[in-house]
């Protein structure tokens, strides 16, 4: 057997290869961690998730403290936004996080860790700062980037991507979005809630253009009520740099061209695999625009390259690329075969209201040709989104022929943690009766899960058939009161 300088390499400090970082060395593998960037954690806590989150969280009290009289209280009217203030926080709970994600750490857990921009000079080696390091077993987790359309005049026009948008000097006085995904309709919100004048264009009729249109449609019309712009069906001809200003002309479905003007424009139309400059070619590494080419264990074509994470392109999700570490651990490290399964995964766009999904929406039972029926309820029925000020959104429930969950979305306030009830029914497999008959704490926003399974079984248990069995055997007498004839009723209850 050849002598490598380590057991696995991992390039990448992000979300994959930290999870397959701390796990192979606590198992005792000799592990060499290498990343381009200055410090540890990957896109997620530096650009992405975490300052995302953070922002959304000031803009979302800043909204508040607009609009007390909502609550009964005073109407305020808040000084102007300081977004250096904003940035200094933002950057304030990196470095909280940071601390979890440090060399120190890592070095503690006997991971050797690198810095700098590594290319593979063979199928077990890369060079990095005129040095080579050799491993048994690699693992490449380098992410992604924002993708730059080709758009006349975007190269000679200065814009941001989720690299810059959260470390601004000051707040713009407009911006233009480019896309309407999870991040552009993020950003827009929140920076309309800042106090910017915010624009949407989206080639399409739809925004988040992957969920159902009926809940997608809702986000839009909260985000038109609080003053987002939106140009649909709309594909961008050009741009340009005006000095003080940033023009973008679009053109619509009939051919009509129309220009706009901002201050800023934000690129969130996709992402590109990081795979340039690491050599992939050399070694016969498959990839394309959408990722290296992996199998369902997460391996190239080498059985000892290993990819995961935004740069094999699927669900880019932090939370899928932590799941896909713990695979690669299973088949690199423990050497026992496990493949991907995405059946049950969970993800959440953090607008207000949220929207969170697991598993088949409408769309894609349609596409796999399964039949299925729908189940929501409305938050408007919840006491406790009621008391909060939270009455928009739904949960709609998936069941197959066998009434089996397929899927849930909820769109409505903390979806994100309201969806974590179903991660654990559809990934444990709990039947409806189990939730039906468990008892969740009044009054929460989580009773609407509950509510939402009640009506599953509602009409089975109010039968008319179970009526009337009732009435042979205990002689039940039925209504005690009847609408129209002993009070007015608006509806009659069934």
């Amino acid at each position: 057997m050849a002598d490598y300088d380590y057991d696995i390499g991992i390039i990448g400090g992000g979300a994959a290869g930290l999870t397959v970082a701390s796990g192979a060395a606590q198992l005792g593998a000799k592990t060499l961690l290498i990343e381009k960037e200055e410090a540890l954690g990957g896109d997620c806590l530096h650009y992405g998730c975490v300052p995302s989150k953070t922002l959304i969280k000031t803009a979302h009290v800043y909204h508040l403290m607009k609009n007390g009289p909502r609550f009964g209280l005073p109407a305020l009217s808040p000084p102007p936004v300081d977004f250096r203030e904003v940035s200094a926080r933002i950057r304030s709970v990196i470095g909280v996080i940071q601390e979890h994600d440090s060399v120190a750490r890592f070095c503690a857990l006997g991971v050797k860790v690198e810095f700098g921009d590594p290319r593979f000079s063979d199928e077990h080696a890369v060079s990095l700062g005129g040095k080579s390091f050799s491993a048994r077993t690699w693992l490449i987790a380098t992410g992604s980037s924002a993708a730059a359309p080709p758009v006349e005049g975007l190269d000679a026009t200065p814009y941001l991507t989720n690299r810059d948008i959260f470390y601004l000097d000051k707040l713009p006085g407009s911006l233009i979005v480019l896309g309407a995904g999870p991040i552009a309709v993020e950003m827009a919100q929140a920076f309309c809630r800042l106090g910017t004048k915010v624009t949407v264009i989206q080639r399409s009729g739809q925004i988040l253009s992957k969920e159902d249109k009926n809940m997608a449609d809702i986000v839009k019309q909260e985000l038109e009520r609080e003053g987002v712009s939106f140009q649909m069906n709309a594909s961008v001809v050009r741009v340009a740099d005006l000095g003080r200003e940033r023009e973008v002309v679009i053109k619509n479905e009939a051919g009509e061209t129309q220009t706009l003007r901002a201050e800023a424009i934000l690129v969130a139309l996709g992402r590109s695999p990081n795979v340039a400059g690491l050599g992939l070619e050399e070694i016969d590494v498959p990839f394309d625009n959408k990722g290296i080419k992996v199998n369902d264990r997460l391996r190239t074509s080498h059985k000892h390259i290993y990819a995961a994470g935004d740069v094999i392109g699927g669900y880019q999700f932090t939370h899928v690329a932590g799941y896909e570490g713990g695979v690669v651990l299973s088949n690199a490290v423990f050497h026992l075969p496990k493949k991907v399964d995405y059946t049950h995964v969970p993800w959440c766009t953090y607008t207000h209201p949220e929207l969170a999904s697991i598993g088949m929406n409408e769309k894609s039972a349609q596409k796999a040709g399964i039949d299925y029926s729908v189940w929501s309820e409305e938050f408007q029925g919840n006491d406790r989104a009621l008391a909060e000020g939270e009455s928009v959104g739904r949960i709609k429930m998936l069941l197959d022929k066998k009434e089996k969950p397929l899927g849930i979305q909820i769109l409505g306030p903390q979806a994100g943690d309201l969806l974590s009830e179903w991660v654990a029914i559809m990934n444990g497999g709990v039947g409806l009766s189990k939730i039906a008959s468990s008892i969740h704490p009044y009054p929460t926003l989580a009773e609407i899960n509950k509510r939402v399974v009640g009506d599953v079984f509602a009409p089975k248990i109010f039968s008319s058939t179970i009526k009337k069995g009732l009435k042979f055997f205990f002689s039940f007498k039925g209504r005690a009161c009847t609408c129209g004839e002993d009070v007015a009723c608006d509806e009659e209850v069934k």
